[in-house]
């Protein structure tokens, strides 16, 4: 099922036949409420929204799909402009949900990989690169959750660090967290930006990293006891809105990532460290001071 307005919603079709699904129909935004509260079986749902000020077509429609997403258990495929993020993500929390920023064609095919392999008769070497793609990222995650896992259980003088093995002195016990050197916020600050001036010099995608530019990001805002929402972490992110939506899905279900609503605004939401990522960075960064070394 297809809904929107706009050329996304064709693309979205586009995209379904190119993956093997059968499309059951396409609708407007204002008809959607009302096609799904008749549909009898939903394995995808798609969702074609405009950015800007919401309206209430655009607000039944979400209220909708989500709704519909619950009684079939389907997979919420929805694509917006980045100043529509926040809504999007507070709307379809709960659910399963594919969020895509101005994607392209090959974003779209990803994205109903999600939902599980459709029937095929001819191998397709395109989508099996996209799956490709998406078991390598939840490889990276997975690896910097069991690194961030391991530095907030262990005691952080045997932390690894640079191309050392491992801090050779002799074992001693850890000191507790109080002890740790106080991590000034300024300071991941300013690796952030360090980081960001490479892309000055150099093609950006030589040093994509959005996961730890991510983490970096909400630690700092973490010391400074401020929110991020999720449209500004995809901005921190520093890579295609589409390719940091799937890294902070993928943090989330590492559990480096929190999700926390705005009691007073239902159209933003906001992502923030668990406490083992948090533990972790604290770590992270005490061991790199003690070593004399920045943050990077």
């Amino acid at each position: 099922m297809a809904i929107g307005d706009g050329p996304g919603t064709e693309a979205a079709v586009e995209a379904a036949r190119a993956s093997g699904a059968r499309v059951a129909g396409r609708v407007s935004l204002a008809e959607g409420p009302g096609r799904l509260a008749m549909q009898a079986r939903l394995h995808v749902l798609t969702l074609d929204l405009p950015g800007g000020e919401p309206d209430a077509a655009t607000i039944a429609a979400l209220d909708a799909a989500a709704a519909a997403a619950h009684r079939h258990d389907a997979l919420v495929i929805a694509s917006c402009p980045v100043d529509a993020l926040d809504l999007v993500a507070s709307s379809l929390e709960g659910v399963r949900a594919a969020l895509l920023c101005e994607p392209t064609l090959v974003d779209r095919v990803a994205a109903f990989a999600l939902a599980g392999p459709p029937p095929r008769t001819l191998h397709d070497a395109a989508r099996d690169s996209d799956q490709r793609r998406l078991r390598q990222l939840n490889d990276e995650v997975a690896r910097i959750a069991e690194t961030l896992a391991r530095l907030a259980r262990t005691d952080p003088g045997t932390a690894m660090l640079g191309s050392q093995v491992a801090d050779r002195a002799p074992p001693y016990r850890a000191v507790p967290d109080e002890g740790e050197p106080a991590i000034d916020p300024a300071d991941v600050r300013a690796a952030i930006r360090a980081r960001r001036m490479r892309d000055q010099f150099f093609e950006g995608d030589l040093f994509a990293d959005p996961a730890w530019d991510m983490l970096l990001d909400l630690y700092a805002a973490h010391l400074e006891h401020q929110r991020v929402s999720v449209s500004s972490l995809c901005i921190a992110a520093a890579v295609p809105a589409t390719t940091a939506l799937r890294w902070i899905t993928t943090m989330r279900e590492a559990g480096l990532f929190e999700r926390h609503d705005d009691p007073f605004d239902r159209r933003r939401a906001y992502v923030g460290l668990s406490e083992t990522a948090i533990t972790g960075m604290r770590r992270y960064c005490a061991a790199v001071r003690r070593a004399g070394l920045s943050i990077a």
